[in-house]
């Protein structure tokens, strides 16, 4: 972003996390000598290029094949037409579409295997299979979105950073029908080894889980209680009520938009830290859940953040 008169603490406090990126995506380079040189090269890489949380698709790329050490930055500059700025490590503008430019917020921001990035895109090395998404977006209402659902069925297929983690399915009901289906929806997009708990289990750093069940439930998750904070917190665009039997969706600029009520389902993703993302399969009742279930697919949730189940039909949150 340029920086102008008159910046609001907002935009302020975008400009410190962006500069700070930037310093770890140098360090990054430093440290590998400045170079990526060759490398062992990555397959079937895919990126997409949406604005408005999702909501309008720019373009999609696929590959094959592409270079060893081939970065996200490269790979889209291969596929796009893409101003950048900090020195060439962050974009600017992607097919003519740029970020604030003033008093706006509003940015590019990148996911790889639906993991929100911490380094500029010049200092991500792309491995096989990854799903990159960038998506402009107001980020006035959330700084930051840790992980979302769009990429599925990313992460719990390739994993983050090359490297694939163990996928725990956390279920109420062990063997009810949310418990199942969800199990059986991993297994058909190709994640086959996934475990079956129940709910209350250590997270540990290094496990994708997948809690299913009521939000009443599952909402003591110490993951998941950062969605009763809304989207500033966890980066989920909705606000459970106290009593646990509602959940109101928001939309870009934090307002109400909307009610999930008896029967109606949420997924969505949110992140501690550097824990692996955890999902929630979830509902205000166990029918809601189980609608949450049958809609975890890859054609259900393309290019949504969160996605809202409801009267047979699923819609992106926000």
């Amino acid at each position: 972003m340029r920086a102008k008169r008159g910046v609001s603490p907002a935009l302020a406090r975008r400009l410190r996390w962006l500069l700070a990126a930037a310093a770890l995506s140098a360090a990054a380079l430093v440290a590998s000598g400045c170079g990526l040189g060759a490398g062992k090269g990555s397959g079937d890489v895919r990126v997409t290029v949406t604005t408005d949380f999702g909501g309008r698709r720019v373009g999609a790329a696929t590959t094959s094949k592409t270079p060893g050490g081939e970065t996200v930055m490269r790979f889209l500059q291969r596929k796009f037409r893409v101003q950048t700025r900090y020195g060439g490590g962050f974009v600017e503008a992607i097919d003519g579409l740029s970020g604030s430019t003033g008093g706006e917020q509003l940015d590019w921001f990148y996911y790889v295997n639906g993991i929100e990035a911490s380094v500029g895109a010049a200092a991500m090395p792309l491995h096989p299979g990854d799903r990159v998404w960038w998506d402009r977006h107001d980020w006035t209402a959330a700084m930051r979105v840790p992980a979302v659902v769009g990429s599925f069925p990313e992460p719990f297929r390739s994993g983050s950073g090359g490297k694939r983690f163990p996928v725990r399915i956390e279920c109420v009901r062990v063997g009810g029908a949310a418990c199942t289906t969800t199990r059986d929806r991993l297994r058909a997009a190709g994640v086959e080894d996934a475990a079956v708990a129940g709910v209350g289990g250590t997270a540990g750093r290094d496990v994708l889980r997948l809690l299913v069940g009521p939000w009443r439930v599952i909402r003591s998750d110490p993951a998941l209680q950062q969605l009763q904070h809304g989207p500033a917190t966890s980066g989920v665009y909705v606000r459970p009520s106290a009593s646990g039997r509602s959940i109101a969706l928001l939309n870009a600029s934090g307002r109400p938009a909307g009610t999930l009520a008896a029967g109606a389902g949420l997924i969505a993703a949110t992140r501690v830290g550097d824990q692996q993302p955890t999902w929630a399969v979830t509902g205000v009742d166990d029918a809601g859940a189980l609608a949450a279930a049958r809609a975890l697919t890859p054609a259900s949730l393309h290019d949504r953040f969160a996605a809202a189940v409801g009267g047979g039909a699923v819609r992106s949150v926000p």
